[in-house]
């Protein structure tokens, strides 16, 4: 049982269990933030006893991240955060009811996956071909559909011959892809440039230090700024990747596998996407 009931005290200690589960380190970082955000949020209001916190405060962070314009999508995520955070305070004995369960998720629907027109992703493919490091981030993105983190996670041990060995990201399995020829010689040209490194993460900073998700985030939208594509995500590579392949005649079953969605039901909700976009004037075309 815990005795402390300090949140700066907790809040160490919760991410310390974490750690002993065997959490990925993006899982970590993530709750860390979202936590650090909320504990900040209680300071604010004078709070450092963590039994004195309530419903009405959790309730009235939420409200406030959406007034400072994070999505209902952000701040729902941040309370699940809270939730599992009060269920372990809960476990340890340190409060006696997890009332972040009577907080409700902000409603919001989900948009549909974005998917890159040729004209767009051309564009795209064309700015970053200026640096090779950005050229074989697009790429990689662009002609195999993993996650940002996953990407950020290659290490040079996991490109292979013909394909590329994704390792385990949160709860996703590891898994091999294949990579073409775009993305091997995207990865070649890069490595000619790569800075020395003790490090082997395959993408590094200047300093040879890895480069982390939010600084492939930064590099490939100023490359969508740079061509013009509004309100664009690195996540559309690879709504495009999947919306590419389908169109090319691979089985849902095939993709689901290629891409690590855990339902079917995730890889279908792009035939109908598919449908729209071979009525649009431009279409996919060939990546």
């Amino acid at each position: 049982m815990i005795e402390d009931i300090f949140l700066p005290s907790l809040l160490e200690r919760f991410i310390k269990n974490l750690e002993n589960q065997k959490k990925s380190e993006f899982t970590i970082i993530a709750y860390k933030k979202d936590l650090e955000q909320f504990v900040g949020f209680l300071t604010s209001k004078e709070i450092s006893d963590i039994r004195e916190a309530k419903k009405e405060h959790i309730q009235e962070f939420i409200n406030k991240l959406i007034s400072d314009n994070y999505t209902k999508k952000s701040a729902s995520r941040k309370l699940n955060s809270i939730r599992t955070f009060f269920r372990f305070l809960k476990q340890e004995g340190v409060i006696d009811f997890n009332f972040a369960l009577d907080v409700s998720h902000p409603k919001y629907s989900s948009a549909p996956p974005r998917i890159f027109t040729k004209v767009e992703y051309r564009a795209l493919r064309d700015y970053a071909r200026e640096d090779a490091r950005s050229y074989a981030l697009v790429e990689i993105l662009l002609q195999t559909g993993i996650r940002i983190g996953e990407l950020a996670n290659i290490r040079l041990s996991d490109i292979k011959e013909n394909e590329l060995v994704v390792r385990y990201y949160g709860k996703n399995p590891q898994r091999e892809i294949p990579l073409n020829t775009s993305a091997k010689r995207a990865i070649e040209e890069y490595l000619k440039i790569r800075p020395q490194s003790k490090n082997d993460h395959l993408f590094v900073t200047r300093t040879g230090k890895p480069l982390l998700i939010r600084n492939i985030r930064q590099i490939i939208s100023r490359c969508f700024r740079e061509v013009e594509i509004k309100d664009a995500t690195v996540n559309d590579l690879r709504n495009t990747f999947i919306a590419h392949q389908l169109m090319s005649g691979a089985s849902i079953d095939y993709i689901a596998k290629l891409v690590g969605h855990k339902r079917l039901s995730s890889t279908e909700r792009y035939l109908q996407l598919i449908k729209e976009e071979t009525k649009r004037k431009e279409g996919l075309g060939e990546l």
